[in-house]
């Protein structure tokens, strides 16, 4: 008997929840950064903290869920392709821990607190270190766009497979009741 090639309900949210706020995040984070010193940047610089928080928090309960829960039958195609498949979400669940981690630490060497929402002070990870700070501001940057580029790329993967292979790979993930484009 086959197994179900759809992922549960749960899955399905918590994925569009962390694609949203991970795309939100990388957009901030840029825009952010082109602002000269005003009140807006460092509310957006807030935000953006927010968000890498909350993306911490549920990448934790993401992890969770896929270890305690199988997930769907791989669809048939090339082991190249599930490689590179698996690969990528194994690269991308890294990235959900070190990018946001990567700015925690970033804003504790600079000197700046973490206060989630404005109302809970997060330990500071590291003590003020400004050459310290500079290079996590850079590992930041980076891991930020390494996340934003496989996400492309995952994007991209998916649309090759629903729109040329028409594989109904999008089912898999659609948060509605998406049925595999025929040919």
């Amino acid at each position: 008997m086959m197994r179900n090639t759809r992922y549960s309900q749960a899955a399905i949210a918590i994925h569009w929840l962390a694609a949203m706020l991970i795309f939100s995040a990388i957009a901030m984070g840029v825009y952010m950064t082109q602002l000269q010193m005003s009140p807006m940047r460092l509310k957006l610089y807030n935000w953006h903290k927010w968000l890498g928080v909350t993306i911490l928090a549920v990448s934790v309960v993401r992890l969770a869920w896929r270890m305690a829960n199988r997930p769907p039958a791989d669809l048939p195609m090339p082991a190249w392709q599930q490689r590179a498949a698996h690969s990528a979400h194994w690269a991308m669940y890294f990235l959900f821990f070190a990018v946001p981690l990567s700015g925690w630490t970033y804003s504790s060497a600079a000197g700046f607190p973490v206060v989630v929402f404005g109302l809970l002070p997060l330990p500071d990870l590291v003590a003020p270190d400004t050459q310290l700070a500079a290079t996590l501001k850079s590992l930041h940057i980076g891991l930020a766009l390494s996340l934003g580029g496989i996400a492309v790329l995952h994007v991209a993967a998916v649309l090759k497979h629903q729109l040329l292979d028409r594989d109904g790979i999008l089912s898999r993930m659609a948060p509605w009741n998406f049925r595999r484009v025929q040919t």
